[in-house]
C-alpha cells in the first residue's frame, strides 16, 4: 500500500526533542563536553558522517568528538542502539582539516542523497544540524550594525556586539507545485542551472506580503506562462541547503492551458507529461531524487513509486 503523502516527506520526521528550556542554562555546551553521554553529529557543509558501510550517522562520544562549532539540537525521544531516551545531541561543525582527520571520504556522504535512507532520528538531527550551521555560516555579524556577532543560548541566538540586538534563525518560505491541466498531465521543467534532460516541478520563494497561494499562481505564470487555481496544500518540508522551507501544493490550469513559455531565465524547457507519458521517458529524462518533495509530489500525482534516474 502506498504510504501517505507526509509520512514520504524524509526531512520532515520528528526525531528529537529539541528541548528548547535546555538552551537557557549557561555553560550549557561546555557541561555537555565534560559528560560521557553527550554524542556528537559531525557535519562539513551538507555532508553527514556515516557508520562504516551503514545507513546510519555516526554519532560521536565527547571523548572523541572533535573540536569545531559547537550547536545544541536537543534529546533522543527513543533509545538510539546503546544510547537511551533522553541522551542529548549536539552538532559539532567541522572545517575542511577537521573533516579529513577524522574520517576517510567515502564515509562522509550528502544528505540531500541519503536522507531517505535514514530513519527518523537521524534525518531529523542531520536535517537541524545542517540548517542551523548554515545559518551561522551566513551570519558572521550583525545585518544591522555590521558588529561582529556573539553566539548565545548554545547556538539558537546571536546578539549584535554593538547594538546588542537578537538574532534568531531563519528560514526562507518556498512553494513547489504539481500542476495539472484537463487531462490530468503534469507541468515538468527543466531549469537552466540543471542539465537539459533533468526536469522537476515549478518553484520559487514566496514574496514579502504575499501569501502562499498568491506565490504559487504568480511563481507558475512567471516561470510558464500558464495561470493556474485553487492551490491545495499538501504538506511541508524543510530544505536546508541552504535555508528553505518547501510548501508542497497541488493546482490546475485555469481554463484552457495556454502555451507553454518558459521564462528563458530559469526555466529553458517545459513539457507536459500523462503518466503513461512519463514512465516511457525515465530512460531520457532524470527526475529529482527520493530526498525531495518534488519526488513526493510527483509520485503522489502518478499514484505509486516511480522507479527512475535520479538527481
Amino acid at each position: 500500500m502506498f504510504p501517505p503523502f507526509l509520512e514520504r516527506l524524509p526531512l520532515s520526521r520528528g526525531g528529537l526533542d529539541r528541548d528548547y528550556l535546555a538552551r537557557d542554562e549557561e555553560g550549557l555546551l561546555e557541561r555537555l563536553r565534560s559528560e560521557p553521554g553527550t554524542r556528537y553529529l559531525p557535519i562539513f557543509r551538507d555532508e553527514v558522517l556515516l557508520e562504516g558501510g551503514a545507513k546510519r550517522l555516526r554519532l560521536l562520544p565527547a571523548a572523541t568528538a572533535p573540536a569545531g562549532l559547537d550547536l545544541y539540537l536537543g534529546r533522543l525521544v527513543t533509545e538510539r542502539g546503546d544510547d537511551v531516551a533522553g541522551t542529548q545531541v549536539v552538532a559539532v561543525v567541522l572545517d575542511e582539516e577537521s573533516k579529513t582527520l577524522l574520517a576517510p571520504a567515502e564515509q562522509w556522504v550528502s544528505l540531500r542523497t541519503l536522507a531517505h535512507e535514514l530513519d527518523a532520528v537521524d534525518a531529523s538531527a542531520a536535517t537541524e544540524a545542517i540548517a542551523l550551521a548554515n545559518w551561522h555560516a551566513s551570519h558572521t555579524h550583525s545585518p544591522r550594525s555590521g558588529a561582529p556577532i556573539e553566539i548565545e543560548k548554545a547556538g539558537w541566538v546571536l546578539r549584535d556586539s554593538a547594538e546588542r540586538h537578537e538574532l534568531f534563525p531563519r528560514t526562507d518560505a518556498a512553494i513547489i507545485v504539481g500542476i495539472t491541466d484537463a487531462d490530468d498531465r503534469l507541468l515538468l521543467g527543466s531549469n537552466a542551472m540543471w542539465a537539459g534532460n533533468r526536469y522537476s516541478l515549478l518553484a520559487g520563494f514566496v514574496e514579502p506580503g504575499e501569501s502562499l497561494e498568491e506565490a504559487v499562481i504568480r511563481e507558475v505564470f512567471e516561470e510558464s506562462g500558464v495561470r493556474v487555481k485553487d492551490p491545495v496544500y499538501l504538506g511541508s518540508q524543510p530544505w536546508p541547503f541552504p535555508a528553505s522551507l518547501m510548501m508542497g501544493f497541488r493546482a490546475t490550469v485555469d481554463g484552457v492551458a495556454a502555451e507553454l513559455a518558459p521564462d528563458g531565465t530559469e526555466i529553458l524547457d517545459l513539457r507536459w507529461f500523462s503518466r503513461d507519458e512519463l514512465r516511457d521517458s525515465l530512460d531520457e529524462i532524470l527526475l529529482p531524487g527520493p530526498t525531495s518533495i518534488a519526488r513526493t509530489i510527483i509520485e503522489e500525482w502518478y499514484g505509486g513509486p516511480l522507479g527512475s534516474k535520479e538527481w
